[in-house]
């Protein structure tokens, strides 16, 4: 059984830092691609950045380029998401997916609950 647990969310003022990471289990995490997405309170489920199982990538979004580094250790199963220079525009629930084989980042398979970014000061 596919699962996803993320961990690392909080509270961050604009300008800081949060990491996120993602333990995955129940299937072979390096034979997939994975992504990371968010959803803004009242808005909808937007893909941040992702990686596909050869190790291209990864890719982001115009919104995550520059800030958000994505980064996957296979003997841990581990994706992670380094985001640096928060804004309160990065306020959501982040959550970690398995991509739909052969298909694009954005489209997932699983995910997982989420962990919640709040930027504020």
């Amino acid at each position: 059984q596919v699962q996803l647990v993320e961990s690392g969310g909080g509270r961050a003022q604009p300008g800081g830092s949060l990491t996120l990471s993602c333990a995955a289990s129940g299937f072979s995490f390096n034979d997939n691609s994975m992504s990371w997405a968010r959803q803004a309170p009242g808005k909808g489920v937007e893909w941040v950045a992702g990686i596909y199982s050869d190790g291209s990538g990864p890719h982001y979004s115009d919104s995550a380029e520059g800030r958000f580094t994505l980064s996957r250790d296979i003997a841990r199963s581990t994706l992670t998401l380094q985001m640096d220079s928060l804004t309160p525009e990065d306020t959501a629930l982040y959550f970690c997916a398995t991509v739909r084989p052969g298909g694009p980042l954005y489209e997932f398979d699983n995910w997982g609950q989420g962990t919640l970014v709040t930027v504020s000061s």
